[in-house]
């Protein structure tokens, strides 16, 4: 249920005792996640009211407000801007609404921040580098998510996963977010300490500077990248250039070649993650509004190629290989009829070899006279006999000559063949 900001002021009374509005008014913010509005108190005083409008976002208060209470009083006097103060909460049913003290300033918007001076872009670009030099100890103190950038790359490639089993992407930004996260290329990064939230409703400026930050909820070490995603999403290259001379000028580590090109993907992946978060509460408005700017972002890549983001370029889709999560492939002019390309490797037939001769010569053992034809008796009359001779004359001749070859050998050329009826006729 969202809350009107006469029930913020009565919430804010619970949370920071002696607190005595006398005016309030409704303050920019995330519409779909909190309910916020300025309070003036009988004092003088200013203060704003942020109420979680479901748990999630109710635990991103509590987060913030952990985030707050570990920038010590020597960290927020480095920081270029002011940040904000939990004056007090309170506690409705499972949701905490947090009150914090009025900083100066006021927030523009995007139009206005890009058409302001020079000076502004150098404001904003040197804010973003005092974020990103922050002491990496300060998120790992308070148990903040930490990434390297292989862990970011994959953690981004399971979000693309659970958008395109909506169903609702198109899908040749599909292809291209795919592609540039598969590029190892592009995502060869250092760290640093992100905002993590970074955008116009959380710059507060007065004049001509940025006199403070808000919106500390999702506080991480990772892609700095990230903060320079609402930047990209201006399309203002001359406001961006400003603001990123000055973040290069200001910083301690020099920024990567690729920034703005991972701030590209993160500004147009924001449509597909702001999809996956209406379809999850089941906010129809939400829903039809992503698809809407999907379907815009996917014609203005086709007209217009859209920011560059891969280092490589994207390969030209195969016939017959699915794109990502089952989708239909894209079929080029090669697949619809042109003439196909010659392989880059020609193959030869292997000739059939003539056949081998063997390494050993065997000539065939020539056939024994019959005994009948030695002795001149008649196949008729003696060959049974003599053929029975000789065959216990091998048995006798094979179990003698075995004695000397040794029981191993079964050559026949070992075998001597006695004639037994001329042994008798000698005798």
């Amino acid at each position: 249920m969202r809350r009107k900001p006469i029930e913020l002021a009565a919430v804010a009374t619970a949370a920071v005792p002696g607190l005595t509005p006398t005016a309030v008014s409704s303050a920019p913010d995330d519409p779909a996640d909190f309910d916020s509005a300025l309070l003036l108190d009988s004092e003088g005083k200013r203060w704003r009211v942020r109420s979680p409008r479901h748990a999630e976002a109710s635990a991103r208060l509590e987060t913030e407000f952990l985030v707050l209470r570990a920038f010590a009083p020597a960290i927020r006097a480095e920081l270029p801007f002011l940040m904000p103060t939990v004056a007090g909460s309170v506690r409705l049913g499972t949701l905490s609404t947090f009150v914090y003290s009025h900083l100066a300033g006021s927030t523009r918007s995007v139009e206005e921040l890009t058409a302001g001076p020079d000076v502004l872009a150098r404001e904003i670009g040197v804010a973003l580098a005092a974020i990103h030099d922050l002491p990496r100890a300060l998120v790992n103190n308070a148990d903040l998510p930490s990434y390297t950038p292989n862990e970011f790359r994959q953690r981004r490639l399971n979000e693309l996963d659970q958008a395109a089993t909506t169903g609702k992407i198109p899908p040749a930004l599909l292809l291209r977010w795919e592609h540039a996260l598969e590029d190892v290329s592009l995502w060869r990064f250092n760290p640093s300490v992100v905002h993590g939230d970074l955008h116009e409703d959380n710059l507060l400026v007065e004049g001509q500077r940025v006199t403070a930050v808000t919106g500390w909820t999702d506080l991480r070490i990772g892609d700095p990248a990230d903060d320079f995603a609402w930047l990209v999403a201006s399309n203002e290259q001359d406001f961006v250039d400003a603001v990123l001379d000055a973040y290069t000028a200001s910083r301690r580590d020099t920024p990567d070649n690729h920034l703005l090109r991972r701030a590209a993907l993160s500004a147009e992946f924001a449509l597909a993650q702001y999809l996956v978060k209406g379809i999850a509460s089941d906010d129809s408005g939400m829903i039809a509004e992503a698809e809407e700017m999907l379907a815009t972002l996917e014609r203005d890549v086709q007209e217009y190629g859209g920011q560059p983001i891969s280092v490589e370029p994207q390969p030209a889709s195969v016939a017959g290989e699915p794109g990502p999560a089952g989708k239909e492939p894209v079929v080029r002019a090669a697949d619809a009829g042109a003439t196909p390309s010659v392989p880059s490797v020609t193959v030869v037939p292997v000739p059939v070899p003539a056949p081998v001769q063997p390494a050993v010569l065997v000539t065939p053992i020539p056939a024994e006279p019959a005994a009948g034809a030695r002795s001149g008796g008649s196949p008729a009359d003696g060959g049974a006999a003599t053929d029975n001779s000789r065959d216990q004359g091998l048995a006798t001749s094979g179990t003698e000559a075995g004695d000397f070859a040794g029981p191993d050998d079964t050559s026949t050329a070992a075998i001597t063949i006695i004639d037994p009826t001329k042994s008798q006729a000698g005798s």
